[in-house]
C-alpha cells in the first residue's frame, strides 16, 4: 500500500482527548507494536466519538487541517520497512 486517503491517528501520548480536523478517520491506537486493529471512525453529525478499542475521545475541531491534531504529534505515518 503506497499510502492512504483517510487520515490515520495514533495516541502514543495516552491523551484523553485528541482534536482532529476531520470527521472520518482511522484510529490505530499507538505505534507498532502497541497498536490495535486500525478501525474506521465516522462522527456523522456528532462532534465527538470514542474509539471502541483504546477509549480515546476524538473531538472535531474545524480550525484544524486534516493533517493536524491537538495536541500535536498524533498523526499516524506509515514507516517504510
Amino acid at each position: 500500500m503506497a499510502g492512504h486517503n483517510i487520515p490515520h491517528f495514533q495516541n502514543d501520548g495516552g491523551h484523553r482527548v485528541i482534536e482532529v480536523g476531520v470527521k472520518e478517520f482511522m484510529c490505530t491506537g499507538a505505534s507498532v507494536p502497541f497498536d490495535h486493529p486500525h478501525i474506521f471512525i465516522d462522527m456523522g453529525d456528532d462532534n465527538e466519538k470514542v474509539c471502541s478499542y483504546c477509549s480515546t475521545l476524538y473531538r472535531f475541531n474545524g480550525a484544524l487541517k486534516p493533517s493536524q491534531t491537538k495536541p500535536a504529534g498524533c498523526v499516524f505515518h506509515v514507516k517504510a520497512a
